[in-house]
């Protein structure tokens, strides 16, 4: 397919592109991303193709409001409640229990989710008019460092295998988020990003 380029206020055409069962490139808070419908197989497919990525890694949903967690994820804890409240929008996704109707395939057979609220304005409208999640991995090539900019490298990677690059300039962050899993009233840091483990404990011991 022939990859279309599209600026911030072409937002809505971008999400008739997810809609049609397409995959773009689009800014997140963090690194650009690249994302489609989160229960559409056959686009999971082709995300992990684009990004050679093995389908034993798992890929990330962004929402763009707390009720899009409805049915996917279940069991939220007070412990989560709180990290929500505290770092969403931002650079922190949170592994959740899911539901059934997230797809193994975006999972790679776990029974888990990572999900995350990106603190960006064009990404959260994406979402929103998208409306529903958006599975969302960083646009690279597995294992090759992610982008906080649209450059010739990355086109050069991505055209032709993306029906999209949405080009917001360069983004703030360059790193990618922090990941947490909450088992029982433990908070274990899967990967540390922009949030660091002191941020997250400082806010859970303030909660109580």
């Amino acid at each position: 397919m022939e990859t279309i380029f599209l600026k911030n206020e072409d937002v809505l055409e971008a999400t008739k592109i997810l809609k049609s069962g397409g995959i773009g490139i689009f800014p997140t808070d963090t690194v650009y991303g690249i994302g489609c419908d989160f229960i559409n197989a056959t686009s999971l497919k082709r995300l992990f193709k684009a990004k050679k990525r093995d389908l034993n890694k798992p890929i990330n949903i962004l929402v763009s409001n707390i009720k899009m967690l409805d049915g996917i994820v279940t069991n939220i804890n007070d412990i989560e409640k709180t990290l929500m409240e505290s770092f969403w929008p931002g650079a922190l996704t949170i592994i959740f229990d899911k539901t059934n109707l997230v797809p193994d395939l975006l999972t790679s057979g776990l029974d888990t989710v990572g999900i995350r609220m990106p603190d960006n304005t064009v990404c959260l409208d994406l979402i929103n008019k998208f409306g529903k999640p958006i599975a969302t991995s960083s646009a690279n090539i597995s294992n090759e460092p992610a982008t906080n900019f649209v450059d010739e490298n990355l086109i050069k990677k991505f055209n032709n295998n993306v029906d999209f690059i949405l080009d917001s300039g360069k983004i703030d962050g360059n790193v990618p988020s922090t990941i947490v899993r909450v088992v029982g009233n433990k908070v274990n840091i899967l990967r540390e990003g922009p949030i660091s483990f002191n941020d997250i404990m400082e806010v859970i011991k303030n909660a109580r």
